[in-house]
């Protein structure tokens, strides 16, 4: 039987309008043979955690260059709590200073990407993150 794929929605939440960086994401982790879910611009934190959980993903990719990734990335992750999801992985990047990523990663977020990041790089750091923690979505969901 083969294994199945990682799911994954890549999100833009917040008012940001750039999303050419997450398109990218999105068709490199689609062609290292990840299912990917991309939500499209000015998404809620409650709109992408009820894709997540509609999609059933195993991350949640979040794109943020607004500024806003000290609140943003938390709504998200605290939403994920709230509905029993915080097995879902949370990373993602943007124009995150280093410090704010140590914060947030000390606060349960996944790595964090920023400018200059490969997209190989986030295909391993996923595909890593999900041979440690991955988990069938059947026996979570029991």
């Amino acid at each position: 039987m083969p294994e199945r794929k990682i799911r994954v929605l890549v999100a833009k939440p917040g008012l940001d309008g750039h999303d050419r960086g997450a398109k990218v994401v999105a068709a490199a982790l689609r062609d290292a043979g990840m299912e990917v879910i991309y939500t499209g611009l000015h998404q809620t934190p409650e709109m992408i955690v009820n894709a997540a959980i509609q999609e059933d993903v195993d991350v949640v990719a979040l794109s943020i260059l607004s500024g806003a990734h000290m609140t943003l990335f938390p709504a998200v992750h605290e939403a994920l709590k709230a509905e029993s999801a915080d097995h879902i992985l949370i990373t993602g990047g943007g124009i995150i200073p280093e410090e704010d990523m140590r914060a947030l990663e000390s606060r349960g977020i996944g790595k964090l990407f920023g400018p200059g990041t490969t997209t190989v790089q986030a295909v391993d750091y996923i595909r890593g993150w999900f041979a440690e923690h991955g988990r069938d979505r059947e026996a979570v969901a029991s």
